[in-house]
């Protein structure tokens, strides 16, 4: 996996490093059911904490794209493709709608008036 991170990105590291995640498996880079490196070895090619990397992982996790499984390590769960590209997708649009003066709430509402 080749992750990059844009130091002059003022979203936090793990933020990115999620980020980064949710694009190559959204670019088949790792399809459902793979594994991912070990966080250490993510963390020593971006040269980063091996927590900050750990951080993001447990993110994506939460959301439902990856699966820690003992002994198996971190595998990318099935439909996490769509999932994760769609994410990706949302999390652009509300940094676009904050950059346009709108809250969460506001774009959420907006959402809801279109269904």
């Amino acid at each position: 996996m080749l992750l990059k991170l844009n130091l002059n990105d003022p979203r936090p590291l793990h933020e990115q490093v999620a980020g980064a995640i949710r694009r190559a498996i959204a670019e088949g880079s790792y399809p459902p059911g793979s594994r991912l490196p070990p966080a250490r070895d993510l963390a020593g090619a971006l040269g980063i904490n091996a927590n900050t990397v750990l951080r993001a992982l447990r993110e994506l996790r939460d959301e439902g794209v990856l699966e820690f499984r003992r002994g198996r390590g971190v595998t990318v769960m099935h439909q996490a493709d769509h999932r994760s590209a769609l994410l990706e997708r949302i999390r652009g649009l509300l940094r676009e709608a904050e950059r346009y003066g709108y809250r969460r709430e506001d774009v959420i509402k907006m959402i809801g008036e279109l269904t």
